[in-house]
Parts: structure tokens; C-alpha cells; sequence
């Protein structure tokens, strides 16, 4: 009984650790937050303010919210590409992008801009979440994260199949396009259900999910680039060994990774290979370490306070306090080296991704016009076909198929609190496969327009079927759980 405890005490610990993480970021903190004197600490206009950042972090930090953000940008894409809008907004995504110094000059299209350039930022994100897993999360303890990631490969592998069967001698291109999970709406949606899903179901399932992503990503790697420039090839391989060098001499400050990292970008679009690879090379060389002793940091403040109370001159200026500031100043570059360089960038990125990168990708990308579009043509396309069953029927039969096989066999053992029914329904909301979809369906089908629609307008469709489908399932799975918590 105390080892099933505690078994069921850990699962929280992780499960509310991944909610923290995943859905609810809260990188700031309020003025209230700063300890019993914070009214004489701050002015209360300054302590308002503070208040009001506090609460707009609370929002951009919480995952139901960003993924409906991303919902409207995608029905706003719809809405204007039925429409006369279409035509100018999609002269728009062909302008280009010009960026010149002196006599050079580099462009590309608004369109590649947003899905190469600014679709890295987000795999530089996801690569984050994925070293965080290694390092200190789920994926760092291989016996525990067996389970959800052998069911994550089953969740990749039967998709794919079931598309490639149904588009055999046809579009096999688009096979790996059902196979990608979308972490943030399928966990948005996850946390409709609030404390009725099991902790250890919701960490579970982020493992699945973030290592599906690593699986989408080998995929574009591997299969979805074009002939690489052997050049190019080896200057991003130079880029990628000054970032190793830079992590391994121990180098703390995030500008320097960040500039190489835009010039392995470079370096990867030029050869060939998918350039928003660069976020997660970028990401891996990232110091996750901070390059201070937070064993003696305290004690260290601590022997630091009767130094700034002697300069400390309450009659004068605070500029002529030369130097208290000093010291002040001093203190302040320790602590800001305390949070690792790794950390202090996904703080800095997540909001641009979650509300600007994500939903523009969306609306870029969701432009699925069916004006003038035969619609059972369409529905009966093999590409949509095998899309729409890869993602609703493939997913659910991969993910439950997988870990059924494994815990029958004695190989693994189903997470503490977690039901077969649970199970079943985190292979319905796998199916949500927005962002990665849609990604993978513009690298397979680019000069072939037709099958591109067909593509989008099954990932769609899929999406919102697994979404509804997922959450309505999952409700009467958990109701049982709801039932205690309630009691």
C-alpha cells in the first residue's frame, strides 16, 4: 500500500510539473508574489502594473487559449479564401522578403518566410520541450517512458501505413502527413476536462506527444528536403560544431548561440535540407546548466546584504548612491545567470510562437478554397481519404494497439489511475495533427495544387473530428474520475 502511494504521489508530481510546463506558463511574477513587504517595496502604481503583466502572462502562458487563437486564425484562412479576399491575400504571400547589406541581398517569398524562417522559432520551442523531457522530464527515465513512446511509434507507423495503402501507386508522398500529433491543441483540449484526467494520463500523453514530434521531425528530415548541396552541407556542419564548442567551453550568454543559429538557418535553406531544422540544432547546443553554485547562492545573498546596507544612503539621490548601485548591479548580473540560458530562451520565445508564429502559420496555411471545387471530387480524393482515416481511424488503432500489446505481454505496466478507456481516448485526440500536418502536406505536395487541397482539407476535417470526437469520448472516461475528486 505505501509503495502504491507513493507510486500515485509521483505521477502527481509529474503531472502537475507537465501542466506547469506545458499549459500553464507563468514566467513572471506578481507583486504580491515578492514577500510581506512588497508594498513598501514598490510604488502602487508600479505594483498595478506589475499586476496587470501578471495577469496577461497568466492568459498567454495557458494552453486552451493559444490553441483557440490558432482555431479562429484558421477559420478566419477559410472564411478568406471563400471569398474575394483570396486573390490579394495570396498575391500578399507571393511578394518577397528581401533583406540586403551593401551589394548582397537575400529574399524569399512571404509565404516560405513564415513556414521556413519564422517555423523554426517553433522548432527551436519544440526542440526545447524535447531536451527538457531528456534532461530533467519523462524521456529521461527510458523504463518509464517506454510505454508512451513505443505507443507514440505505433501512433506514427499505422497512419502511415493506412495512407500509403490507400494512395498505392498514387500520392505515396504524403504518407507521413496523418502521422504528426499537435501537442498544443490536443493537451488544449486535454485540459477541458480539468482534474477528472488522471495525472498520470496527462503525463503519459505529453510523453506520447513530444515524442511524436521527434518522430515528425526525423521524418522532415529524412524524407521531405531536396537534393542537399554537399557546400552548404558542411558550412551548417561548421555552424553546428561552433555551437557544440560554444556549449562545451561552457559560454552562458544566449545572443551568441542565437546568431549562429540564424546563420546555420542560412546555411540549411541554401542546401536544401528543411531549414527549420535549425531551431532544433539550436536548441540541443543550448546550455540547459546555469554557470552558478545554486548550492551557495543563498548564502551567498545572504553574506551580500550587509554590503548594500552599509552603502545604502537613505537621505540622498538614488543616483548619487554610486556606490550601493554598483553593488546592487552586481548582484543583479548573478542572479540573472542563476535561470540557464536554455530557459531564459523558451521564456522569451513562447509568447511570440503561441499568439503571432502559430496562428499566422494558420492563416497562411489553412487557405483551403472551395469555390468553384467539385466537393465529392474532393471528399472521395485517395490523398484526403487516406489523411482523414490515418488521422481518425490510424492514430487510435496505433497508440491503443501498441500499448494493449505491451502490458498483455508483461513488457510494460499502465501508468497509476490509468483505464483502457483513457487509452482509447488519447488515441482519438492524437489525432489532432494541425500545425505538423499541414507542414509536412506543403513539403510533400508542392507543385501539385490539387492534391495540396485535398491534403489541407482532410487535416482540417481530421482535426476537428478527433478534437470533438477526443472530448466527448473522454468525458464519459473520466466521469468516474470526476466523480471522486467530487467526493
Amino acid at each position: 500500500m505505501a509503495k502504491h502511494n507513493q507510486n500515485a504521489t509521483q505521477a502527481t508530481r509529474r503531472a502537475r510539473a507537465v501542466e506547469r510546463k506545458v499549459l500553464v506558463r507563468k514566467p513572471g511574477r506578481a507583486a504580491s508574489e515578492f514577500g510581506p513587504k512588497a508594498d513598501r517595496l514598490v510604488s502602487a502604481r508600479q505594483r498595478k502594473r506589475l499586476e496587470r503583466r501578471s495577469a496577461l502572462e497568466a492568459i498567454t502562458g495557458n494552453g486552451v487559449i493559444s490553441a483557440c487563437v490558432m482555431i479562429i486564425a484558421a477559420v478566419a484562412a477559410v472564411v478568406c479564401a471563400n471569398t474575394d479576399l483570396y486573390f490579394p491575400l495570396h498575391e500578399w504571400f507571393a511578394r518577397p522578403v528581401v533583406i540586403g547589406i551593401g551589394g548582397w541581398e537575400f529574399s524569399l517569398t512571404f509565404e516560405l518566410f513564415v513556414n521556413d524562417f519564422l517555423m523554426a522559432i517553433f522548432f527551436l520551442l519544440v526542440g526545447i520541450e524535447l531536451k527538457y523531457e531528456m534532461t530533467v522530464g519523462e524521456l529521461r527515465r527510458p523504463r518509464q517512458a517506454l510505454l508512451p513512446m513505443l505507443a507514440a511509434v505505433g501512433g506514427v507507423v499505422v497512419p502511415a501505413t493506412i495512407y500509403a495503402v490507400v494512395n498505392r501507386g498514387g500520392a505515396v508522398s504524403g504518407w507521413a502527413i496523418p502521422m504528426a500529433t499537435d501537442i498544443a491543441f490536443a493537451l488544449g483540449v486535454l485540459s477541458l476536462l480539468g482534474s477528472r484526467v488522471p495525472p498520470a494520463l496527462k503525463v503519459f500523453f505529453s510523453t506520447l506527444a513530444i515524442a511524436d514530434d521527434l518522430l515528425a521531425i526525423a521524418a522532415i528530415a529524412l524524407f521531405y528536403g531536396h537534393a542537399p548541396q554537399l557546400g552548404w552541407l558542411a558550412a551548417a556542419a561548421v555552424a553546428t560544431a561552433a555551437l557544440a564548442a560554444l556549449n562545451w567551453r561552457r559560454h552562458f550568454g544566449v545572443a551568441p548561440y542565437l546568431t549562429l543559429g540564424l546563420v546555420l538557418w542560412f546555411c540549411l535553406y541554401q542546401s536544401g535540407v528543411h531549414a527549420t531544422l535549425a531551431g532544433v540544432i539550436l536548441a540541443f547546443t543550448m546550455p540547459a546548466r546555469s554557470d552558478i553554485n545554486a548550492r551557495v547562492l543563498v548564502s551567498w545573498v545572504e553574506s551580500k546584504l550587509p554590503e548594500l546596507d552599509d552603502r545604502f544612503d537613505d537621505e540622498a539621490h538614488i543616483l548619487g548612491q554610486h556606490d550601493f548601485t554598483h553593488a546592487v548591479y552586481g548582484v543583479e548580473r548573478v542572479m540573472h545567470r542563476v535561470t540557464p540560458p536554455l530557459q531564459r530562451l523558451e521564456h522569451r520565445i513562447s509568447t511570440p510562437v503561441n499568439f503571432i508564429i502559430l496562428p499566422l502559420f494558420a492563416f497562411v496555411n489553412a487557405q483551403v478554397r472551395l469555390v468553384g471545387v467539385d466537393v465529392m471530387t474532393l471528399v472521395a480524393d485517395p490523398v484526403a481519404v487516406g489523411v482523414y482515416l490515418g488521422m481518425l481511424v490510424g492514430k487510435p488503432l496505433g497508440i491503443f494497439g501498441v500499448t494493449y500489446l505491451m502490458v498483455r505481454t508483461g513488457l510494460a505496466e499502465l501508468p497509476q489511475g490509468v483505464r483502457w478507456p483513457h487509452i482509447a481516448g488519447m488515441g482519438i485526440l492524437g489525432g489532432i495533427g494541425f500545425t505538423m500536418s499541414i507542414l509536412i502536406a506543403g513539403l510533400a505536395f508542392t507543385q501539385i495544387p490539387a492534391e495540396l487541397l485535398a491534403a489541407k482539407t482532410a487535416i482540417l476535417a481530421g482535426s476537428v473530428s478527433a478534437a470533438l470526437i477526443g472530448l466527448v469520448f473522454m468525458h464519459f472516461a473520466c466521469a468516474e474520475n470526476g466523480k471522486k475528486s467530487l467526493g
